[in-house]
């Protein structure tokens, strides 16, 4: 008999895949689960919210919960902490921290950010170098009420990216990678001419209740992603 989340969400998972519970199909309620499990409806949520995040069910308020039409599980996807992807590339790690502080937030990145005119803000500008040489180079917004601690943080010593990881929760967030020409400041700080084609990553992390941060990351020319699956 299972008894834990994790042997429900197995044999949920196994009906899917047998198609004992078919593509699109309504499955039954966490009602007529708990009763056949013989555990408790809090259990059965647990289990078919897992299956739900992995992308293999579909649950909609007052409308039941449904097997996905295409199951498949999702990317999850970390944020990454650039010390450690320098540091796993086989070369040394530094970083500088070039400005810190309050200033006026433009209105399209608050937007972008769901952020009133308002709120509390801090702009942190950040040089990573990998073996001595520029690897990227970071332009951050911190919602401070989103990071409680972050104004004191010792950005001399760690990194914004690496201090947030740490310390601000985060429940979910956008990626955005494109590539740009270098304006000035890339130019001046990853040693480039202006308008070199370079790889450009914009982020935005919300946590449980308010919005963390929003980072533009330029690349160094030459710079390479990989994502395993």
């Amino acid at each position: 008999m299972a008894s834990t989340w994790q042997d429900i969400r197995n044999e949920a998972l196994r009906r899917i895949q047998t198609r004992e519970w078919a593509p699109d199909a309504q499955i039954p309620n966490e009602a007529d689960l708990a009763r056949d499990f013989g555990v408790s409806r809090a259990t059965v949520n647990r289990a078919l919210g897992a299956l739900a995040e992995d992308g293999f069910l579909e649950r909609r308020r007052k409308a039941g919960t449904r097997v996905a039409r295409l199951p498949q599980r999702r990317a999850q996807l970390a944020i990454p902490v650039i010390r450690q992807e320098i540091e796993a590339r086989g070369q040394s790690y530094s970083m500088s921290l070039i400005a810190r502080g309050g200033a006026r937030m433009p209105p399209h990145l608050r937007a972008a950010l769901g952020l009133s005119e308002n709120a509390p803000v801090e702009r942190v500008q950040t040089l990573f170098m990998a073996d001595a040489r520029p690897f990227a180079f970071e332009d951050r917004w911190v919602h401070l009420s989103g990071a409680p601690g972050f104004e004191t943080a010792p950005l001399n010593l760690i990194s914004a990216n690496e201090w947030l990881v740490q310390q601000a929760p985060f429940e979910s967030g956008t990626l955005d990678y494109s590539a740009e020409p270098a304006s000035k400041a890339d130019a001046r700080h990853l040693g480039c001419a202006e308008a070199t084609p370079l790889m450009i990553l914009e982020r935005r992390t919300y946590g449980p209740e308010v919005p963390v941060t929003l980072v533009r990351l330029a690349f160094a020319p030459g710079y390479r992603v990989r994502l395993e699956i």
